[in-house]
C-alpha cells in the first residue's frame, strides 16, 4: 500500500534475519493510520485544510498483529488572520500498541471552520 519494497516489510525470511526477527509494518502506513483514526474525534466536518505535519517520530516498531490506539490532544489554537470564518488548531497525535508503548507521535496543524 505504500509501494515501499524494503524486504524488512515484505520478506518473512529477510525480516527473521533482522534484529527485529519479524516483519515490520511500514512507518508511513502507521503514520497514515494514525491521522485517519484521529479524524473522527478532531476534524470531521470542520476541516478546511491540513496545513502541515511536524515532529513525526517512531520510537518503537509496529509488527503485524499489533493492536494500535490513537490518542489526540489540542496543543495550540488561534484565529486565522486571513480567513475570519476559520481557525488554526495544532494537535499532538500519538499511537500506542497493546503493551502501552508509544509507536508514533506527530503534530498536525489544521485550518478548521469556526462555529457560526
Amino acid at each position: 500500500m505504500t509501494h515501499n519494497p524494503q524486504p524488512l516489510h515484505l520478506d518473512a525470511e529477510a525480516a527473521r534475519a533482522s534484529e527485529f526477527g519479524q516483519i515490520l509494518v511500514n512507518s508511513c502506513f502507521t503514520f497514515g493510520l494514525c491521522i485517519g483514526l484521529s479524524v473522527m474525534d478532531t476534524t470531521l466536518g470542520t476541516l478546511v485544510a491540513n496545513l502541515g505535519y511536524d515532529k513525526v517520530v517512531t520510537p518503537a516498531p509496529v509488527f503485524i498483529g499489533d493492536t494500535l490506539t490513537c490518542h489526540s490532544e489540542v496543543i495550540g489554537k488561534r484565529e486565522s488572520r486571513s480567513r475570519p470564518q476559520a481557525g488554526i488548531v495544532t494537535f499532538r497525535h500519538w499511537m500506542t500498541n497493546q503493551r502501552g508503548q508509544e509507536v508514533l507521535s506527530c503534530e498536525r496543524t489544521a485550518l478548521l471552520a469556526r462555529e457560526a
